[in-house]
Formats: structure tokens, sequence, C-alpha cells
């Protein structure tokens, strides 16, 4: 699993192998190929994300992470090559605020954040309450994988 920051930005190298590890657990329980895929990865202030979410998908207000899938899901994605399965924003300030606010660590709200960006690159979504049943499933599974959890 390749992940690309945007150029000049850095993560903590704990931080990046929680993300590498989570990726890998998630990608072998879907059947993706962890070697081939590749996701690209930036950090934004509060202002930027609002534009993005704003223009994106009309909603005007800060948000704590957007992704941007190149498939519509698993089964679109070539069996051979590179997958490069998208590009993931995380607004670090809302993930700070957003872990003291949930009582844990900014390792485990960036972490999670991560993932659950990832899961929309893989197709998944969480409109419906059947939807969103299957997705924090899959998210508490990976947390609880890399010792995370809540």
């Amino acid at each position: 699993m390749n992940i690309y920051l945007e150029e000049g930005q850095v993560l903590e190298d704990s931080l990046v192998e929680k993300m590498e590890k989570a990726a890998a657990f998630l990608f072998e329980k879907e059947g993706v190929d962890a070697e081939r895929a590749e996701v690209s990865l930036t950090l934004v202030e509060p202002e930027e994300i609002k534009e993005l979410n704003a223009e994106y998908r009309d909603v005007d207000k800060v948000t704590d992470v957007l992704s941007f899938p190149q498939y519509e899901g698993v089964w679109d994605m070539p069996e051979e090559g590179e997958l490069c399965l998208g590009d993931v924003v995380i607004c670090v300030e809302r993930a700070k605020e957003q872990a003291e606010e949930y009582g844990h660590s900014y390792e485990r709200e960036f972490v999670y954040l991560f993932v659950h960006s990832l899961l929309h690159l893989l197709g998944y979504d969480h409109m419906e309450d059947e939807e969103k049943a299957v997705m924090r499933e899959k998210e508490e599974m990976v947390m609880s994988h890399i010792d995370l959890e809540r």
C-alpha cells in the first residue's frame, strides 16, 4: 500500500505505520491487492475543506474528511497494474477537535478518518441506515485489529 502525501506535508512515522497496517488488513478482508494499491492523501485547513465540501457536495461547512474515489467499487477495479484508488482529504484541525470531543487520541481519530475514507474509495457509503451499519462494523473491525478501538 502506497500513501502519497501532498508535497511538503509530513506525518509521524508511527501514524503512517498504523494507517498502512489498517489499510493492509482492510484490503485483505475486501479482496484488494494491497501491493498494487495507492492512495493520495492531502492534509488541509478548515477553510480549504469547507470550500471542497461546498464545491463537490454542495454542503457549505467544515467537515473532517472527504473521499474522491477512482472506481465505483471493488468490482470496478482492474485485475492488473497499479490500483490508484483515489484521493483522501483530511482536515487536521477538525480531527484534533473530534479526538478531544470524543475523548480519545488524535492518532485514533486520524486513522479512523483514514479508514472511513478508504471504505468510501472501495465503494461503501452511509446514506442509508443499513449501509451506515455495515460501514461502522467494518471500521470498528479494522480499528480493533490495530489496537485503536474506542
